[in-house]
């Protein structure tokens, strides 16, 4: 019998509605709902946690919801959640790694993939970013392309632009 479950509840933001879900373990999605829908989202995450999703809430999305609305209002710089990240090796290193740019700078594709000891992986890193189901949380809007250009972001680019012009405007 199947006692691990992921529960979500969608929550608003300035820059649309997110799935946001947590195991009894941590934060594990909070998703773009209009990366296809809630049906299409729960396929994605069950698939990759191998357990079911269920409405609701717990101490863990509380806490995420809460510390992503202070980091839109400027007043979060770095998050202090538990996650429970599912993903191949590199995906999880990759995130890990994003997890270390600090608040309003940004990092290339490159520059990411190098630092994971993997020259020349820009590409699978883009992939791993991808990949990422906590966007905002796992920062992989601070990845940029070397010539400063924005590029590959699954919340669309315009919501990359937002949110790196919140973090320069609250750099201080």
């Amino acid at each position: 019998m199947e006692t691990e479950k992921i529960v979500y509840k969608i929550v608003d933001s300035p820059i649309g509605k997110f799935v946001a879900g947590a195991t009894s373990k941590g934060c594990c999605i909070y998703e773009f709902l209009d990366r296809g829908g809630v049906k299409r989202i729960k396929t994605r995450v069950e698939k990759r946690h191998k357990v079911s999703m269920v409405e609701g809430t717990n101490k863990f999305i509380d806490k995420m919801e809460s510390q992503v609305n202070e980091y839109f209002k400027g007043k979060r710089k770095k998050f202090t959640l538990k996650l429970d990240l599912q993903g191949t090796k590199f995906e999880i290193l990759d995130w890990l790694e994003l997890m270390k740019i600090p608040y309003g700078e940004t990092r290339s594709y490159g520059e990411i993939a190098k630092s994971l000891g993997k020259p020349g992986a820009a590409r699978a890193v883009g992939r791993a970013n991808g990949a990422n189901y906590l966007p905002i949380i796992i920062p992989c809007h601070r990845v940029i392309e070397a010539n400063g250009n924005l590029r590959g972001y699954g919340g669309k680019l315009w919501r990359k632009k937002f949110l790196l012009d919140l973090e320069s405007e609250n750099i201080k």
